[in-house]
């Protein structure tokens, strides 16, 4: 375990999921083939990319390997179900509640086919609700509201630091901001996002 997971509370994915979940009923089916701030995602692609990364870490935090959990999220296009708006939600749940069994995060885990502790994966996903949520918030037009908590451990996994490299082959170079920007586009930034982007600016890395 790092210093950054030994420092870390107990993590509950319960804001984060509750943001996405909210945003749902605002996205519309004329609103799927939008571009997001993923250079390679519609929101269509999005939505079915988060819908595989529930899937795969709720099976991470219960330690059920296979298929779901030793696939990298890059082997292809993700493809959303016709059915998302009715199992999305209870999907996003079901991750929550599988992280909240202290076992899940005792001992060795694997997700996108990556073994990790299980403490690194309960960061990881974290990070991956907040920043995705943003995305789909940014790319429909809706208000973002991710809870503080959520942003500082996301903004602490994404900042280079000994403890935590970071790859720029999966998150962007950090957007330069202001010191005092506000903690949302500080994190976004981090990413490799514009907390400016709007549909028809130019893309960041996912």
């Amino acid at each position: 375990m790092d210093t950054y997971t030994e420092t870390t509370p107990a993590i509950d994915l319960e804001p984060a999921a509750r943001q996405i979940a909210g945003l749902l009923d605002g996205i519309g089916d004329q609103r799927l083939a939008d571009p997001t701030p993923c250079p390679d995602y519609t929101v269509r692609e999005l939505l079915a990319h988060v819908a595989g990364l529930s899937t795969a870490f709720r099976d991470a935090a219960r330690k059920d390997f296979g298929p779901t959990t030793d696939t990298a999220p890059d082997a292809a296009l993700p493809v959303l179900a016709d059915d998302w708006r009715e199992t999305l939600p209870p999907l996003l749940d079901e991750l929550v509640t599988a992280w909240r069994d202290p076992a899940a995060r005792q001992g060795m885990t694997r997700a996108g086919g990556v073994d990790m502790p299980g403490e690194v994966a309960a960061v990881v996903v974290l990070d991956e609700l907040v920043i995705h949520g943003w995305d789909l918030a940014r790319s429909t037009g809706q208000k973002y509201e991710a809870d503080e908590a959520s942003l500082r451990v996301s903004l602490g996994m994404l900042t280079p630091n000994d403890n935590v490299p970071r790859s720029e082959t999966v998150f962007g170079p950090p957007v330069p901001v202001p010191a005092d920007a506000p903690l949302v586009d500080r994190t976004v930034a981090m990413s490799g996002r514009r907390p400016d982007w709007q549909p028809g600016t130019s893309a960041a890395l996912l």
